[in-house]
């Protein structure tokens, strides 16, 4: 049997040809959102459809034909088919968008976390829009006329095709300005756009200038209560627990209707603040935000990486600083102070799994640490917490109460029912996790040698199929609330309240107030006394149910 002998395409049909098939084949979620921005899909908007896609195809056909050249064409095109296969495959299943935040949390994700995102039906898509499409174009005998003239051709070819596309622009201008401005995440929709787009924004603020850290807060040292206690050998132990994908709508405390907090409800002393949102949606930009002292207004994350932080400001204090994860890293803040992994599973630890190990695990040794320090100490607990779209493997068995649950990461097998109970069974873990970590510090302060606090706050939130969105990495000026709402809480042990010197009803009353990220770096500074510059009271919590004041 002969093998099938395929035409022989030119050159400016092959980039006509293909960039048709890329409009059409991976921009499922675009089309969608724009309809939805023009009005809904109805017979009168058919020619402003069709003037739209005709106005996309010109464009991509003009920057195609700029690579149109013998030995570029062919692997150009195999690599935007397999990355636009991929991209599309994200958007459309999980309602994500492709932004600089998301290539950066690809590129920083450990292999554990994106093994989770791989899945039978991805594999299907990128073979059938990628693979398939790719071999297609590399065999396709190609026709390529004489250098001068086919470069007068390409010419000709990219100025039709940008005067062509700019006449349509002008003609649905007036339409299609609205759209575009009041729906901006289309830029983020459109496949194979956003991918260099966002590739760039990331390769651009990581390599923009030579890593060179300023100095912050070298002024800090113990405010003048803390250091006549300390001259008398009583030391205090702060726990900053960083939570991961916990969103605060699912939280019981925050009026959920499932009972997800069953522990931390009883705690006697804890103040939880109902209304706190994060500083990104994502953990490669909440958590350098979080830890760096600047608003989420002003955050930049060039000048995050190139900038001491909170833990760098308390070390100069003369705290002694411990980053504890079982996660995927601190995201730099934490590379200038100790730091131990706990995430690496050990045959035979019953607090690990064969692929991960459970939070509880951040807890091992905890009461030894606590035990006499040698100064003040503050230790950072970074969860794994609600990490999804794999939530039935962040908490041992005994932790599933809400059934039935969705065990696999293609979610569209599941019942959005199954996700959500997966998912409540990881904040009914976190629950049990608080809590135990509430009683190892109450446990280490009970004798009077050392004064204990706990502050928890997530990362940011998740969207569990609200708006078939699901995940979180949305751009935070189109995320949803599910994604932006995180929960926070702070408990003090009597010993550190009193030399904090804290009103508790005070700080309960402000527990309904809108909170953010931005408090944190003041808070903590402010709950330790620490005497700096870069103290703002007006964005410390406590500052105003300081009695001292």
């Amino acid at each position: 049997m002969k093998p099938v002998s395929l035409p022989r395409v030119s050159g400016p049909m092959l980039t006509l040809g293909a960039s048709a098939f890329l409009v059409l084949a991976y921009n499922a979620s675009f089309w969608k959102t724009f309809a939805s921005a023009t009005g809904g899909v109805h017979a009168g908007n058919v020619p402003m459809y069709l003037g739209a896609f005709l106005m996309l195809v010109l464009l991509f056909n003009a920057i195609l034909t700029l690579f149109n050249f013998r030995f570029v064409i062919k692997p150009l095109l195999a690599v935007l088919f397999l990355g636009a296969s991929a991209a599309s495959y994200f958007m459309n299943e999980y309602g994500v968008v492709i932004d600089a935040s998301m290539v950066q949390n690809v590129l920083e994700t450990d292999p554990k976390e994106a093994h989770e995102l791989l899945s039978w039906k991805m594999l299907e898509t990128v073979t059938l829009l990628g693979v398939l499409p790719s071999l297609l174009v590399w065999r396709l005998p190609l026709v390529f006329r004489p250098i001068r003239r086919d470069l007068l051709l390409k010419a000709a070819t990219v100025v039709v095709s940008l005067i062509a596309g700019a006449g349509l622009l002008l003609l649905m201008f007036k339409v299609l300005a609205p759209a575009v401005r009041e729906h901006r995440e289309l830029r983020f929709l459109l496949t194979p756009t956003n991918m260099f787009q966002a590739t760039h924004g990331y390769l651009k603020r990581k390599w923009a200038a030579p890593l060179v850290i300023a100095p912050l807060g070298t002024d800090a040292a113990h405010g003048p209560k803390w250091a006549a206690l300390a001259g008398q050998g009583k030391r205090t132990v702060t726990v900053i627990v960083v939570g991961e994908t916990a969103r605060a709508m699912n939280f019981s405390l925050n009026g959920y209707t499932r009972t997800t907090n069953p522990l931390m409800s009883g705690q006697q002393g804890l103040i939880n603040f109902r209304n706190v949102s994060s500083c990104g949606t994502a953990t490669a930009v909440s958590v350098p935000c979080v830890f760096s002292g600047q608003t989420r207004d002003d955050y930049s994350a060039d000048k995050a990486l190139r900038q001491e932080g909170l833990l760098d400001v308390l070390h100069h204090a003369g705290f002694d600083v411990l980053w504890r994860d079982n996660n995927s890293g601190c995201k730099g803040v934490c590379d200038r102070i100790r730091y131990e992994d706990v995430s690496h599973p050990v045959p035979g630890d019953p607090l690990c799994n064969d692929e991960e190990c459970y939070d509880e695990r951040l807890l091992r040794g905890l009461p030894d640490l606590i035990r006499n320090p040698r100064k003040d100490l503050v230790i950072v607990l970074h969860q794994k917490g609600s990490h999804g779209p794999a939530y039935w493997k962040r908490y041992p068995a005994a932790f599933g109460k809400f059934g039935p649950v969705c065990q696999t990461n293609e979610l569209e097998q599941c019942s959005r029912e199954s996700i959500v109970n997966g998912y409540d069974n990881t904040i009914l873990y976190t629950d049990y996790f608080l809590s135990k970590t509430l009683d190892i510090l109450r446990a280490s302060a009970a004798d009077g040698s050392v004064d204990t606090a706990m502050l928890y706050f997530s990362d940011h939130g998740e969207s569990l199929g609200e708006k078939n969105m699901y995940l979180h990495g949305a751009p935070y000026i189109i995320s949803p609330a599910e994604q932006r709402t995180v929960p926070m809480m702070l408990w003090l042990s009597d010993g550190y309240r009193q030399r904090s010197d804290i009103d508790q009803q005070c700080l309960a009353a402000r527990s309904t107030q809108a909170f953010s990220h931005d408090n944190v770096f003041h808070s903590v500074l402010g709950l330790l006394d620490v005497s700096t510059a870069v103290y703002n009271p007006k964005l410390d919590i406590t500052h105003a149910c300081a009695r001292g004041i």
